[in-house]
């Protein structure tokens, strides 16, 4: 495996030292993915605050229905673009309508409620999740039904709202908590946009793939829009079971968030592009901690498992975890119990500290 592979990237800083600038968050710290159960954003908030209190971030509620998942939130902050929702999903709609007015109405009470559970700590960071520039476009219909995906200058447009509407949704954010803002733009859909499986409007066909240097160059336009306006190190999350690492360093994350609990088994192919991102500074959000409640109660050793499991198969010491890891759940926890949910962020937040001081034997 070559560790040294470092060219390539767009707008990617690769320094030691200008690496650990970008990175808001206290060695040790740990994170979640976004999603939260229920319907009330105050209770979230104050759950992810006290349980993550050095790297909280924005709860998303998609319990509360439309304008409350990834894509209704993503339209909640797009400028000069309206969406609606009609049967099959989210569609452009020629003006604002009532389902996207709900997104604003719903994105500003949870700017509200992070802004009194920040008040109670002063965090120094909070980091915010949207949909990424490729699972937007795959999310998002076009007025006659197909996908944005297959409109070129549609994509363009859509990205070019959301890198605007980016800028004011970190600006408030910003200001309202006092802290620096982490973006993290959340890819579920990037593999199947990568691999032209996405299915057509009739259900009988697919849309044809989307090379990997379009999709890397696209992506890197608003990951390097979002560190422009934050300062910070920008996060791409998937939780394919092979997601692609590669692509998103080469596009300048900062930080990719994956299920680490999925490697096990991995290719030599994936493994090499962990390592070399891993080897050129790339944070990993290492979700380790399940996102609902597994039927055994786990112990922290075999949930720090996987992490520790991976470094040692790319070469790493088990030391770097502690400066270039931080542990989440394996995805989001919308679909977790109240009690899950609070045990799932402790557990996160025990493992952070372990990749500091490892507990001996482990």
């Amino acid at each position: 495996m070559n560790h040294g592979v470092r060219g390539g990237t767009i707008g990617a800083v690769t320094s030691g030292v200008t690496q650990r600038s970008l990175r808001p968050w206290p060695t040790g710290a740990a994170t979640g993915v976004g999603s939260m159960p229920g319907t009330d954003s105050g209770e979230a908030a104050a759950v992810v605050f006290g349980e993550l209190p050095e790297f909280p971030h924005l709860p998303e509620l998609p319990a509360r229905g439309v304008g409350a998942d990834l894509l209704g939130r993503t339209a909640a902050v797009l400028v000069d673009l309206a969406v609606d929702v009609v049967p099959s999903g989210y569609r452009v709609a020629a003006r604002p309508g009532r389902d996207q007015r709900r997104a604003v109405d719903l994105l500003r009470w949870d700017i509200d409620a992070v802004t009194e559970a920040a008040g109670r700590g002063a965090p120094e960071v909070v980091k915010t999740q949207l949909a990424g520039p490729w699972t937007l476009a795959a999310g998002v219909e076009l007025a006659r039904g197909h996908r944005v995906l297959t409109d070129r200058g549609a994509v363009r447009d859509f990205t070019d709202s959301l890198v605007e509407g980016l800028a004011a949704h970190v600006a408030q954010l910003a200001e309202r908590t006092g802290a620096r803002v982490v973006v993290q733009f959340d890819e579920p859909s990037l593999p199947d946009v990568l691999a032209g499986a996405l299915s057509t409007p009739s259900g009988y066909g697919t849309v044809p793939a989307v090379p990997e240097p379009e999709a890397r160059d696209l992506l890197g336009t608003v990951i390097e829009a979002a560190r422009e306006r934050t300062g910070a190190a920008v996060a791409v999350h998937c939780c394919a079971r092979r997601p692609p690492v590669g692509l998103l360093r080469a596009a300048g994350a900062d930080a990719v968030s994956l299920d680490a609990t999925l490697l096990t088994g991995a290719g030599g192919a994936l493994l090499d592009e962990i390592g070399e991102a891993y080897d050129a500074g790339t944070t990993l959000l290492l979700g380790l901690v399940p996102s609902t409640a597994p039927a055994t109660p786990p112990e922290l050793k075999t949930l720090a498992r996987p992490a520790f499991d991976l470094v040692d198969r790319l070469g790493f010491a088990r030391a770097t975890l502690a400066e270039q890891a931080v542990p989440t759940p394996t995805c989001g926890l919308a679909g977790a119990t109240a009690d899950w949910v609070r045990r799932a962020l402790s557990l996160t937040r025990d493992l952070g500290k372990a990749f500091v001081e490892p507990v001996e034997g482990w």
